[in-house]
């Protein structure tokens, strides 16, 4: 069917709303509470067109054959400036920030507000600082994207309540959200566009740490160097790993580390521990645990299902717990002096680390957003910075380490390392390109000794309740099974760039998988770091050592 935008001809598909057609034809239609691939809810009115005289939301009005649309008329930029100029009283009076978090500020930039017109009459909250996430409802417009995000995860966390003026997003009965069932996922961060939802900032405790006497060491997380550029305006993609070696190492930490060494040790003992699950024939599916966000979500929601999670520590804990004990005693550093910090691209982190379980092997957690400010506040010029290397041993890490970040890719290592282990043959084709991609459900299947092993990979935790429940009803096939919160996996987590969207993601997952291809180590099992550690400290894998300091237990939470 035919349409007019902006006097020009469009041929466009039935049941398209406008402002899908427009985007595809590269019409700009400001918007603020309309989120891809949800439900439009058409509440902030700043993506109006005129039709006929009349303002229709173009976020959930259908296109219509012979439609005459007008995006930028006299009646259009009024309504959208007047409604900006409200939305903007309900946010904080004095705040113009011109930043890709502050997506309100840019559009009131862009109608030519400079100040608030109207007065707001709106209550003052307290700020909710939490563990891993904070909610100031000060800033707070109401646009409902943080709640939708939360839906979609299926945790439902946080919630509209009260009615007109009193209207807040809060969790049930106005409960702190680290006393709510909130996962600390960071979707809700991820889809706030003025700023109201945002991480704990550990940057001030880093850089005391730092003008301390202590030996403060860093890891940075697979997902980071495909991500970081994106804050110094380089195209999502990016590998940087070499910039951000040496921005850390400008930033004064005495050692700088790769999470893929502990993404490797991760999978030398998630794979025995399913080779071994696999023969006697117990606790399968067994479900993989590098996801703080899904443990915490297995914990409230399905803990009668822990015990097919996998024991295994998630790969920067799992550092953390070599860094102050192998690392401490190789290096005769006192473990008060020896301070560990994580640059991970996940909000989960700061909670994770918090767990008792995890006996403070790791002392901070940095996001992607926050290793970027450090560096910001440091005034490195990151952009034209030489590449270093990591420092060695702890530095060194196979391609199966890398690909860690993308969804698919912890069941991917798993597998290269389980089945060359378990049969002592070489695997012919690296690559499982059955569970590569944006597809919320994968699956394939792998012949181990004789045995057909099934496994599957679901990332959102909306399609990880689709998994329980078949496990619940007894109709599960699978053997083996990676769950990953964030949709991508943790290249889409919480703490990364914004914007997130499903575009970036591709770009982000495509570098790590580059940057697999191209390492000459590409298996976990044959990282020679890793072979040296099982020969100097922990044995073999599963061994007394390895289960004291490389495995841990869950809880049951309430909900």
């Amino acid at each position: 069917m035919k349409i007019t935008i902006n006097n020009k001809e469009i041929e466009c598909q039935p049941n398209k709303t406008i402002l899908e057609v427009a985007k595809e034809n590269d019409i700009e239609i400001p918007t603020l509470c309309y989120q891809e691939g949800f439900e439009a809810r058409a509440v902030c009115r700043i993506c109006l067109v005129e039709v006929d005289n009349k303002l229709l939301p173009s976020c959930s009005t259908k296109a219509k054959e012979g439609m005459v649309i007008s995006t930028e008329s006299k009646k259009v930029l009024e309504a959208r400036k007047i409604n900006t100029e409200l939305l903007m009283s309900k946010h904080i009076q004095s705040c113009f920030v011109e930043s890709k978090e502050h997506e309100l500020c840019k559009i009131a930039k862009n109608v030519g507000i400079r100040q608030a017109k109207f007065d707001s009459n709106k209550k003052t909250y307290i700020v909710d600082k939490g563990i891993a996430i904070v909610t100031d409802n000060n800033q707070c417009i109401l646009c409902g994207r943080c709640v939708q995000a939360c839906q979609m995860q299926n945790v439902n966390a946080i919630d509209f309540a009260y009615r007109s003026y009193h209207t807040k997003v809060t969790p049930a009965y106005e409960n702190k959200l680290d006393d709510s069932v909130c996962v600390n996922c960071g979707q809700c961060l991820l889809a706030c566009p003025v700023n109201a939802i945002y991480e704990k900032d550990d940057t001030k405790e880093v850089l005391k740490a730092l003008k301390s006497k202590k030996h403060v060491i860093v890891q940075t997380a697979p997902a980071v160097r495909a991500s970081l550029g994106e804050e110094f305006d380089l195209p999502a993609g990016t590998l940087v790993t070499g910039k951000m070696v040496s921005s850390l190492r400008k930033i004064g930490f005495k050692k700088i580390f790769d999470t893929q060494f502990g993404a490797d040790l991760t999978i030398m003992e998630e794979a025995a521990e399913l080779i071994k699950r696999l023969k006697e024939n117990k606790n399968l599916p067994m479900i993989t645990s590098c996801c703080p966000a899904w443990i915490k979500y297995i914990e409230h929601f399905y803990p009668e299902f822990l015990n097919h999670v996998s024991t295994c520590k998630s790969p920067h804990d799992m550092f953390g717990a070599i860094a102050k004990s192998y690392y401490k005693d190789k290096y005769k550093i006192n473990k008060k002096d020896l301070v560990v910090v994580s640059v991970m691209p996940c909000t989960a982190k700061k909670f994770e680390i918090q767990r008792k379980e995890m006996k403070k092997e790791v002392d901070y957690v940095l996001t992607t957003r926050e290793l970027a400010r450090l560096i910001k506040i440091k005034k490195i010029d990151f952009n034209n910075l030489a590449d270093e290397d990591f420092d060695a041993a702890l530095g060194l890490s196979s391609g199966a380490g890398t690909i860690f970040g993308a969804s698919g890719g912890v069941m991917e290592a798993a597998l290269r390392t389980a089945y060359e282990t378990a049969t002592g043959k070489k695997l012919e084709m690296l690559e499982f390109n059955q569970i590569r991609g944006m597809s919320d459900f994968k699956e394939g299947s792998i012949i181990i000794n004789g045995k057909t092993v099934n496994f599957a990979v679901v990332n959102g935790l909306h399609n990880a309740k689709e998994v329980l429940e078949q496990i619940k009803n007894k109709e599960c096939k699978y053997d083996f099974i990676e769950v990953m919160a964030c949709p991508g996996g943790c290249i889409a987590g919480g703490g990364q760039p914004i914007p997130t969207n499903k575009e970036i993601v591709e770009k982000r997952m495509q570098a790590l998988y580059i940057n697999d291809k191209n390492n000459t180590i590409r298996r976990s099992h044959e990282n020679p770091a890793i072979i040296q550690l099982y020969e100097e400290f922990l044995g073999r894998p599963l061994s007394k050592k390895a289960e004291k300091l490389l495995h841990t237990n869950y809880i049951k939470r309430g909900i």
